[in-house]
Parts: structure tokens; C-alpha cells; sequence
């Protein structure tokens, strides 16, 4: 009987440890990465999203990083259309293929599929974006709590397509945007997905996340972000990161300040991450120091 092929998920919150295991796995497996985490794949956002090292990307190749600019519109669907295509491929020479990331939209959409979203009338649109653009972001955010208080848990605030997107379903359609992004029922793949999920107690990750934010501001993150000023309405840069610094120089808050959010909001992302990724009994949770027991899991999955 012939082995099926293998999408080993890796996936968990930030700082987890998430690159560093996909890289060893990909090393004992011969086999290629592909990223799901939707802030790498911009070519100029770099120290502000972690993305691997030259020489992590060097130890095994990956797919997916760096390939967009913050100027193009891309979303969770033409991901994992994009990245279904490259399986085919990726499969044809081997029998384990790595998806890491942090992005639980992304991954979603490539292991489950999402439905149809309903068509918009434009002045909804255009009424939730000036309604956005004129300060009233509370009153939308306490309408998206009332009627999808699955996506509310989640979702970043502050990130206006994200909010505005699901408000547009929720008003279109009198249904939670949740609703539609179940999945259809599984399309049977030409491969089993294994998830492993990577967690550390919670006051050690956020010590991971502080140290981490340490690092990227030594490395030059301010900087970074005042490069990318002019760009600070694309929704690329609607993240954990980078809008703490453009407030900064927008002059809302000091330096002191700016780092404190920094710090303070990538720990409540890692809180949001978590949230998405446990409602998924899939997931196999580990250690990121467990690296032998993931290898065995994996191979015991295999049919």
C-alpha cells in the first residue's frame, strides 16, 4: 500500500519557537517550508516580523517569504489557492511537506477551504469606511461583538480591512462572518495533514516576546517603521509592530511609551493566537524542546 503524503503543520503563538522547529523538521525530513505567516511575505517588512535569518533560509528552502509587496492586495484565499498549486508540485518530489506559521486564517484556508463569501453592496462598504475614517471605530466593534462574538475574540482591533470586512457580511447578509468561514465539507485531499501545535508556559513566551522585541529594536525596528511612514495606511502594515511606532511619530506617545506597547500588544497577539489555534482539536500540542516526540507523533500519523 502506498504511503499518503504529509502536511505537517506548525503552528503556535509568537516568539514560540515555530521557525527554528519547521527548519529542523525540514532538515530530517528532505523536505521544503512553506510560510503562513502573513507578515513575511512582504519584501519590506523585515525586522518587524521576525522572518528567517539568511542563514535559516539557507538550511532549507522556503516558500512564500518575501515574495509580495506591501503595495499588493493579497488575502487568506489567493494564499491557499497559491499554495495548493505549489503542494502539487512540492509532493511530486516529496513525502512530507512543512506549512509553519502563525497566521490561523491562512492556515485554515489551505487545510479546510473556505466558503463562497456573499456579494457586497458598494454603499455598505463605503458607509463602514467612512464611519472608520471619521473615529467611530468603537461603535463598529461593539456592533461586530453583538453579532459575531466568535470573530470578535479574535480579531485585531485595530485592523481596519479585517473589522470592516466582517461588519460588510454581517450587514449583507443578516449572518456572523463566522458562518462563512467554516469550510465547506472537507474536500478529500491527495494528502493527510498532521497539525502540531507549539506552546511554552505562558510567563516564559511572554518573556520570549520581550527579549525578542528587545533584539528587533537593537536591530533597528524604529527605523525600519520610519522607512515604511509613507506607506502607514496599507493594510500590510495594519500590525502588531509597526503601528505602535507610527503613532510614536505621529507624536501620540513617547519613546518609553511606543516600546511598552510594542511589547504589551505582541503579548496579547500571542493571546489571540493561542485562542484561534486551541479551538482546533487537531492540534497536537508540544514542547518546542520536544523535537523527538514531534519526529515519532508524525511518523506514527503516517497511512
Amino acid at each position: 500500500m502506498i504511503k499518503k503524503k504529509q502536511l505537517i503543520v506548525i503552528a503556535g503563538p509568537t516568539a514560540v519557537g515555530k521557525t527554528s522547529m519547521a527548519i529542523d523538521l525540514a532538515r530530517h525530513f528532505d523536505t521544503e517550508i512553506i510560510s503562513a505567516d502573513s507578515r513575511q511575505f512582504f519584501q519590506e517588512m523585515n525586522i518587524g516580523t521576525a522572518k528567517p535569518t539568511v542563514e535559516e533560509l539557507s538550511l532549507a528552502v522556503h516558500h512564500f517569504v518575501n515574495n509580495l509587496s506591501i503595495e499588493e492586495d493579497y488575502d487568506a484565499g489567493k494564499f491557499a489557492e497559491e499554495a495548493e498549486q505549489l503542494l502539487v508540485q512540492l509532493f511530486e518530489k516529496h513525502d512530507k511537506v512543512i506549512l509553519v506559521g502563525g497566521s490561523g486564517m491562512y492556515i485554515k484556508a489551505l487545510c479546510d477551504g473556505f466558503d463562497e463569501m456573499p456579494e457586497v453592496p458598494q454603499h455598505i462598504r463605503m458607509e463602514l469606511s467612512e464611519t472608520w475614517a471619521t473615529g467611530n471605530q468603537e461603535s463598529l466593534l461593539e456592533e461586530l461583538r453583538l453579532n459575531d462574538p466568535e470573530f470578535y475574540e479574535f480579531v485585531d482591533y485595530r485592523n481596519k480591512q479585517r473589522v470592516t470586512r466582517a461588519l460588510e457580511v454581517i450587514r449583507a447578509t443578516g449572518k456572523s462572518y463566522s458562518s462563512f468561514r467554516k469550510g465547506k465539507t472537507k474536500v478529500r485531499k491527495a494528502y493527510s495533514i498532521v497539525k502540531i501545535g507549539l506552546e511554552r508556559e505562558r510567563s516564559e513566551l511572554y518573556q520570549f516576546i520581550n527579549l525578542r522585541m528587545d533584539a528587533m529594536i537593537d536591530q533597528g525596528l524604529f527605523e525600519e517603521a520610519e522607512s515604511l511612514y509613507p506607506f502607514k495606511e496599507l493594510n500590510a502594515l495594519q500590525t502588531v509592530g509597526y503601528r505602535e511606532i507610527f503613532d510614536y511619530l505621529d507624536g501620540k506617545y513617547d519613546k518609553e511609551e511606543a516600546i511598552r506597547l510594542l511589547k504589551r500588544n505582541s503579548r496579547r497577539y500571542a493571546k489571540r493566537q493561542m485562542t484561534w489555534f486551541k479551538k482546533d482539536e487537531e492540534f497536537k500540542w508540544f514542547s518546542p524542546e520536544e523535537k523527538e516526540k514531534i519526529i515519532k507523533y508524525i511518523e506514527s500519523q503516517e497511512q
